[in-house]
């Protein structure tokens, strides 16, 4: 499994319309082959800035979401949103398989 994480910090006065191209990014993205999860929240600590967390299935899965138009549309159109460069960082996450859970004992 891959998880990708990331954030973006609004100009201020650019928010609402940061967020609203997030969710509808979310929302299109859940649909594609191999997400597992896509979600975005808004940083409680920092309210000009969301952070993303997904889950594809395989590196394939994500490659392939890299090349999707909507996602290279929605890069751009954040780009002038936002005070500063977005964030992304991805991991591949090992399968341990059914010996995941420890053990009581």
């Amino acid at each position: 499994m891959i998880i990708v994480t990331g954030s973006a910090t609004a100009r201020p006065g650019h928010f609402d319309e940061m967020l609203a191209a997030s969710l509808e990014h979310v929302h299109r993205s859940r649909l594609e082959p191999g997400c597992v999860s896509h979600a975005v929240y808004r940083d409680v600590e920092h309210p000009l800035r969301v952070v993303f967390f997904e889950q594809w299935a395989d590196r394939d899965a994500l490659q392939a979401h890299f090349e999707v138009a909507e996602s290279l549309a929605f890069v751009e159109a954040l780009g002038p949103l936002t005070s500063e460069p977005p964030t992304m960082e991805i991991h591949t996450v090992a399968d341990r398989g059914s010996d995941a859970s420890p053990s009581a004992g």
